[in-house]
């Protein structure tokens, strides 16, 4: 008999009180949990894919990428600066750092912040970005 019918209480004979059916238990699915470490080397290598449009090295070369916080919910944390304060790519870099960063499999979505302190100087890049720069 379905619902319906035993609500309206066809099919009784004599008024007998059913006990209501117990809604299953609701079961929150977990978010998969990842390890942070197996993304960082492919978003380092998606961050070597993004370049300053007036520099020829890849911004992590250049030591524009501070730092890289990953969850285990595969969420990342970026904080980056840039050259200059009046870069003027300034607008866009940290949405190019974005969307090749979120291309990563396994990442569920990148925050990126500019910052300014500490001020990037030269120190900060890779002997390779300096070498292709003329710089050793």
């Amino acid at each position: 008999m379905n619902r319906l019918a035993r609500f309206a209480g066809f099919g009784r004979r004599k008024a007998i009180e059913t006990p209501p059916e117990e809604a299953p238990p609701l079961v929150e699915e977990a978010a998969p949990r990842i390890d942070p470490e197996t993304l960082r080397e492919p978003i380092v290598a998606a961050l070597r894919g993004v370049h300053d449009p007036e520099i020829p090295v890849n911004i992590y070369d250049l030591g524009l990428i501070y730092s890289i916080d990953i969850a285990e919910t595969g969420a990342v944390a970026i904080d980056m600066t840039l050259t200059a304060p009046g870069c003027p790519v300034a607008g866009m870099m940290p949405l190019m750092v974005k969307s090749a960063v979120e291309r990563v499999e396994g990442v569920k979505g990148a925050d990126v912040t500019l910052v300014w302190d500490p001020p990037w100087n030269q120190e900060r890049m890779s002997e390779e970005a300096r070498l292709q720069l003329g710089l050793l």
